[in-house]
């Protein structure tokens, strides 16, 4: 969607909010309001909001991810499992059997 075709003066959204929140919510459209000339807003669907909500913080652990990479800051999904068995163990007194104690 182009957001120039989105741009309405904060007059225009004020008169017409019910009519524009109908719109925006049926088509998932993002409106941009401005005010003197200025964009100053964005009203968008919530549905449309709360999904970039999600790919934000996704491209956030992806570049957590990949800083830690660079930074030498891995380990092996081996050691991973082992460090978790450990917590596990730590907070439960029972021994929890592991899948090479079952005979794989």
């Amino acid at each position: 969607m182009k957001l120039s075709s989105a741009v309405k003066p904060i007059s225009y959204f004020k008169a017409h909010a019910s009519e524009i929140l109908r719109q925006i919510s049926g088509k998932r459209e993002t409106l941009v309001i401005t005010q003197n000339g200025e964009a100053k807003a964005v009203v968008q669907d919530i549905r449309q909001y709360e999904e970039t909500q999600e790919s934000l913080a996704l491209l956030k652990i992806l570049a957590l991810s990949s800083q830690s990479m660079e930074e030498g800051k891995t380990r092996s999904a081996r050691e991973s499992f082992r460090a978790i068995r450990e917590q596990i163990r730590k907070k439960v007194p029972h021994e929890i059997p592991c899948s090479r104690s079952q005979g794989r």
